[in-house]
């Protein structure tokens, strides 16, 4: 992929990204980052593969890795808040990979709670995993799979309609250690924030990109198969979506939501 030591020497922070390993393939960078969790791995450890083999995303679906095409990463967090805070992380991890975008001229588009849209397809894919106990959080793994150079013939043919990648948004290749270097020090600039309990400004960044907000949409709650039509209306400070169904307002944990044409 590249050169770790030359690149970490070039890293700009002071938590996040201080120990990567990198693997130039793996099953999965978020199993490898948990089992490093449990033996003690340092706040803000990074593992990196250059391919995965079995890349999961939210609610248990794949993820497509290919070798060389992708960022494929895992950050071992130990934030000093309550666990009913950790959701929170995955929109601040989005607002990190949009606030990366932005500097390289693409328009990041958020769907609720964390997946970033190009043309309706999904170019980004973040997975929070959390160890916890009833009044701490022993860690938090954040993975994240971001599609930088994958021409869209290159895409599996079901998901040439559904995944998009940063070049195709740009028009052009996207070095990844560049992006890879600006998403490190974007995410630590917040997670420094979090850990101040500072959420409200990164709050405010997400619903900046986001693209759900005001939308009608179909919510598929996690872990069943119901289905309701409602209008997001907006988050609340733990991250929930708010959303106006014909029973009043309610709110939405987890699950799986879909804009309306």
């Amino acid at each position: 992929m590249f050169n770790f030591d030359e690149f970490q020497k070039n890293l700009n922070t002071k938590i996040i990204g201080k120990k990567i390993l990198y693997y130039e393939i793996t099953d999965s960078t978020n199993r490898i980052a948990k089992e490093l969790a449990n033996k003690g791995a340092v706040d803000g450890t990074i593992i990196v593969a250059n391919q995965q083999t079995g890349g999961k995303g939210r609610l248990g679906r794949s993820f497509f890795s290919p070798g060389s095409k992708s960022i494929l990463m895992s950050i071992i967090l130990r934030p000093k808040i309550f666990p009913n805070d950790a959701a929170k992380f995955t929109l601040m991890s989005a607002v990190a990979v949009s606030n990366t975008m932005i500097r390289f001229d693409l328009n990041p588009q958020i769907k609720w709670p964390n997946d970033i849209l190009f043309d309706g397809r999904k170019v980004v894919g973040i997975l929070t995993e959390m160890s916890a106990d009833v009044d701490k959080i022993n860690y938090i793994v954040v993975g994240i799979g971001i599609n930088v150079n994958i021409e869209r013939d290159e895409f599996p043919e079901d998901l040439k309609n559904i995944a998009a990648s940063l070049c195709e948004m740009k028009g052009e290749k996207i070095s990844r250690a560049d992006f890879l270097k600006i998403f490190i020090e974007e995410f630590e600039k917040l997670y420094v924030e979090a850990n101040q309990n500072d959420f409200e400004k990164i709050l405010n960044q997400w619903r900046k990109y986001n693209i759900t907000l005001g939308k009608k949409i179909r919510v598929l709650s996690a872990g069943s198969s119901e289905e309701f039509s409602a209008i997001a209306e907006d988050i609340d400070n733990e991250g929930a979506l708010i959303v106006k169904t014909e029973n009043g307002l309610e709110k939405v944990f987890a699950g799986d939501v879909s804009i309306r044409e």
